[in-house]
Formats: C-alpha cells, sequence, structure tokens
C-alpha cells in the first residue's frame, strides 16, 4: 500500500474551529478567567471561593433584571427598558415595608412586588404600542415618574425591613453550598432558554425582532406581544427587587438605579445586539457575571462610582462599535 493511499484512507484530522471562539459565551468566560486571575493578582484572595460566591450573588441579581431586558431587545425596535432601575426600587420598598421583617409577610410582598413590576411594565408596553412612543423614551419617561413617585413617598429614608428568611434564602448556602438565589437564577435561565428555543412564545420574539411587519402579515400578534414583553420586564425587575432586599436587609429610594445601564450592556455582551431578532439569555447570564468581576476589581483599584459609571458607559460604546463594523455573534 502506497503512503499515498495511506493518507487518503487515514480519517481528516480534527480542526479547531475559530468561530466557536468568537461566541459570546466563550468570549465571556475567557475574560472572566482572565479578569479572576488579574483581581487576583491585584488582591490576593479576590479568587477565593467565598471571593467568588459573593461575586455571584451580586451577579444573579443583576442577571435577573437582564433577563427582562433581553426579552425587550430581543423583540426588535430598538427596544430598551430604561425604567428597571425604579422598578427595581420601588419593588424594593414595596416589600420591606409589606414582610416589615416578618416571615409571614413574604409571600404577599412577591405577589405585591411581582404586580407593580407588571403594571409598569404594561404602560410602558401600552405606550410603545397605542401610542407609538418609542421605548427610549417611553421608559425614560416612566423612570422619571417612578424617581419622583419614590421622593414623594419615601424622600430617601430607608424603610422596611427584609424578612430572615429571605436574608438567607440570599446570602446563606442552601444546596451544594449555594444560595437559594443562585438555583433561582439558574432556573430563571433553564426557563428562558426553554422559553426561547422551544416555545411559540419565543418564536413569536424573534419574528418581530428581525421583521415586525412580515410577522404581522404571518399572523403573529405585535402588540400583544410588545405589551407582554415589556410587562415581563418589569416583573424581573421587580422580583430583583425583592432579592435586593434581601441582600441589603432594607432598601431606599435609588437602590436600583446601579443597574440600568449594566442589564444593558450585560445582554449586548451576551450577543444580543439592540437591534434584536438574534441572541438569547446563556450569554446575557456571562456577560453578567463579567460585568460584576470587572466592577470589583474597579473597586479594588479604588475607582469611585462615576469611574466605573464610565467605564461602562465606554464599554456598551465600544461593543456598539463592534456590531456597527458588521460582525455577528450569537449565543
Amino acid at each position: 500500500m502506497s503512503a499515498d493511499t495511506t493518507r487518503s484512507d487515514a480519517p481528516p484530522r480534527p480542526r479547531l474551529r475559530l468561530g466557536a471562539l468568537k461566541a459570546p459565551v466563550v468570549v465571556a468566560l475567557i475574560l472572566i478567567v482572565a479578569l479572576l486571575a488579574l483581581g487576583e493578582a491585584l488582591s490576593p484572595g479576590f479568587a477565593s471561593f467565598e471571593q467568588i460566591l459573593r461575586l455571584l450573588i451580586v451577579a444573579a441579581l443583576l442577571g435577573i433584571v437582564a433577563a427582562g431586558q433581553n426579552l425587550v431587545i430581543l423583540g426588535g425596535r430598538e427596544g430598551i427598558d430604561l425604567s428597571v432601575g425604579g422598578v427595581v426600587s420601588l419593588s424594593a420598598i414595596v416589600a420591606g415595608n409589606v414582610m416589615n421583617g416578618a416571615d409571614g409577610g413574604i409571600a404577599m410582598a412577591i405577589l405585591a412586588c411581582v404586580a407593580t413590576g407588571a403594571l409598569f411594565g404594561a404602560f410602558n408596553g401600552l405606550g410603545v404600542t397605542l401610542l407609538r412612543i418609542p421605548p427610549l423614551v417611553m421608559t425614560l419617561g416612566m423612570l422619571g415618574v417612578l424617581q419622583g413617585l419614590l421622593v414623594v413617598i419615601r424622600q430617601g429614608i430607608p424603610s422596611g425591613r427584609a424578612a430572615p428568611a429571605l436574608s438567607e434564602f440570599v446570602t446563606r448556602p442552601f444546596l451544594l453550598g449555594l444560595p437559594g438565589i443562585i438555583w433561582l437564577w439558574i432556573a430563571i435561565g433553564l426557563v428562558m432558554a426553554f422559553v426561547l428555543k422551544r416555545t411559540v412564545f419565543g418564536h413569536r420574539i424573534y419574528a418581530i425582532g428581525s421583521n415586525e411587519h412580515a410577522a404581522y402579515m404571518a399572523g403573529v400578534p405585535v402588540r400583544t406581544m410588545r405589551v407582554a414583553l415589556f410587562t415581563l420586564s418589569g416583573v424581573f425587575a421587580a422580583i430583583a427587587g425583592i432579592c435586593l432586599l434581601g441582600y441589603s436587609g432594607s432598601s431606599f429610594a435609588n437602590v436600583g438605579e446601579q443597574y440600568m445601564l449594566p442589564s444593558i450592556i450585560a445582554v449586548v455582551f451576551g450577543g444580543t445586539p439592540l437591534a434584536g431578532g438574534r441572541g438569547g439569555y446563556t450569554g446575557t447570564m456571562a456577560g453578567a457575571v463579567l460585568l460584576v468581576i470587572l466592577q470589583s476589581i474597579l473597586t479594588t483599584v479604588n475607582i469611585d462610582e462615576s469611574g466605573r459609571q464610565m467605564v461602562f458607559g465606554a464599554t456598551l460604546l465600544v461593543l456598539m462599535l463592534f456590531y456597527g463594523r458588521g460582525r455577528t455573534m450569537r449565543a
């Protein structure tokens, strides 16, 4: 047998697909490992199990907010929900005052907060669909309404207390050494992946995000879908507000403002362009972890809040420039 025949009969060698390395989840994981190594070099113990667990709890709070943001952005029409920070703050105050430190009030607090988040989310959706107000303008206006409402209600004074069971759920190890909030976030991720990829509702989200007119002609209830997306965004922000109350123990008027811009960056970094129509939540989860680690490193090197906001804003601009050059990233 000749050498040429041997070479032709041999199975082809597996080749590394460089395209896989450009996937948002892979890029985020690589950067997460790199940032953890950088943090450990700057501050020994940064990459310890206890510290990583604390970072994951904070990432879960951001990731839950970003779940609703992800749905709105996937729906297209340059949908962005700028009111999520206000909904988080209001929900934390509502939850704190309803439960007021009593475990027996947790169920009622959850119902009240979910209803509150759904209400303001539905208002956003109705304004965008029926009044044809651009999502950016509508949700920015709603944020102003919520901020004014918070000032009138509490005037910036901490109000309400978290129930002990809620605090334990958020901060104490529950199963396999992980707190309940992390398991909640995992459950949300699994549900989001199933809904987006395996249900008619999910397929309709991608349809209206890719081509709203074509989706309408195909029989998709575009207006109803868009109202539902903004409503779900409000619900997820409300859930995050409840969990944030459990994490901090009490709430104050502007506690949720820190989640508005990072929730958008996490979605975009996860492979969902602001134009909508493609992407997913798995990449958004990785993006949330990445942003929290980055924020922790910036805190370690003593960069104040204004500096961190500048870094986050610059990150969003770089990501938009990346998409503007026509590259495609898929979750």
